[in-house]
């Protein structure tokens, strides 16, 4: 049986250091070269994705951006991004404003890259440091100044983020679903359940769409996934079989087949390696 093994990064993946582990990069890779379907489906960009698995062979592509697109590790370029219309983003940046959420807009560009536009309002301590960590990666640029403020277009727009307290990310992602014609994921940080994050895309967009793609794309028989936070039960739901690691969610656990060990742990690798059939 063909399996595709789909894991998250952080908290799933990821250790304590939010790095992928020694242990874990050898089992994946040796996976990886004998034939074994692995890859990654997260919230990041392909900017933080590509450093963190450097060294880490896998063959099928990331899903990436909560599944806005897909990414070829080995054409090092975006396929299929799921992209906003032009006239859509102006509005639902209004709204973020009346909520007192300043966005961040993701665009892309022709040369695979990722314009990051946030505007001149000053930043919290945690935009600080979510902009300190991505700074002067290869594939990712940030712009703090736009003739024109948020008004007007941005070409190939594919994401909305947002960075504030819990309670105002909660009300803006439910006044953002009212609206309709939109996919939006909102969640508190793993670190600070005090801290929210809110992920817009346009509708259809979701990390269960990109996997069942990556399923029939690979000629998987079987789809087994690895999460620990809310916005990985879309892919839970249509997964063969979904494992949480112990420090997920308890939603999360609720709604696995099984539980295994901790992210801090080499859990979800070693997992891999004993349940596939290679």
């Amino acid at each position: 049986m063909k399996t595709l093994f789909v894991t998250d990064l952080d908290g799933t993946l990821l250790g304590s250091d939010s790095r992928v582990s020694e242990k874990s990069r050898e089992i994946i890779t040796d996976l990886t070269r004998r034939g074994g379907l692995v890859t990654v489906a997260t919230a990041r960009t392909p900017a933080t994705v590509e450093p963190l698995l450097a060294g880490t062979e896998t063959a099928v592509p990331a899903v990436v951006m909560t599944g806005a697109s897909l990414w070829d590790r080995r054409g090092r370029c975006f396929v299929d991004p799921v992209l906003f219309g032009q006239d859509s983003v102006g509005p639902v940046s209004e709204c973020f404003l009346g909520h007192g959420v300043y966005p961040f807009i993701y665009s892309v560009t022709d040369d695979n890259r990722l314009t990051v536009y946030r505007g001149e309002a000053p930043l919290s301590r945690t935009e600080e440091n979510f902009c300190r960590e991505r700074r002067g990666l290869a594939l990712k640029r940030f712009v703090f100044s736009r003739p024109g403020g948020y008004g007007g277009a941005f070409p190939g727009a594919i994401l909305l983020l947002g960075i504030s307290a819990i309670e105002r990310i909660e009300a803006l992602a439910d006044a953002l679903r009212g609206r309709g014609g939109l996919s939006v994921s909102a969640y508190a940080d793993i670190f600070n359940p005090k801290v929210g994050y809110i992920e817009v895309f346009a509708a259809g967009v979701s990390k269960a769409e990109a996997v069942m793609r990556l399923k029939r794309e690979t000629g998987a028989d079987r789809l087994v996934v690895y999460g620990d936070n809310l916005n990985d039960l879309t892919m839970f739901e249509v997964a063969d079989e979904a494992v949480a690691v112990a420090n997920a969610r308890p939603e999360v656990k609720e709604r696995s087949a099984r539980v295994i060990g901790p992210n801090t742990a080499d859990a979800v690798a070693r997992d891999m390696a004993e349940v596939s059939d290679l």
